[in-house]
This record gives C-alpha cells, sequence and structure tokens, in this order.
C-alpha cells in the first residue's frame, strides 16, 4: 500500500504542476497559488492516509505450523 501512496502523491503533484501552467494566463497569481495549494493538501493527506491505514501488520505475524503427515 506503501506504492500506492506513492504514485498517488506524485500524480497529484504532476496535475498541480498542469494546472498551474494551464491556468498561467487565465487567473491571478493569487488563485492559481491557492489553487496549487489546495491540489498539494490533498496530495499529501491522501498520500498519508494511504500510506498509515493500508500498512499492512498481517506480515508481522507468524505463518502458522504444518505438520507434515506421512
Amino acid at each position: 500500500m506503501e506504492i500506492a501512496a506513492i504514485i498517488f502523491v506524485v500524480f497529484l503533484i504532476a496535475v498541480a504542476a498542469v494546472t498551474f501552467f494551464v491556468l498561467k494566463r487565465a487567473l491571478k497569481m493569487a488563485i492559481r497559488a491557492a489553487i496549487v495549494a489546495l491540489i498539494l493538501l490533498i496530495a499529501i493527506v491522501g498520500g498519508a492516509s494511504l500510506w498509515w491505514f493500508g500498512a499492512d501488520n498481517s506480515s508481522e505475524k507468524q505463518p502458522a505450523n504444518i505438520k507434515k503427515s506421512r
């Protein structure tokens, strides 16, 4: 799940960069910066929540004992 969190953050950073350059002529700098900051905030919160809540704790468990029969 850590990989999904990293991919999510990288994707939204790319979306923020594209949004910044697409809105270059349409909006003033303050509004553009606020939109990009909002996208980056969503990326950070979403990535952290995926990382935190998606952590797989089952990998730390001992494997079950298997008795071999003849």
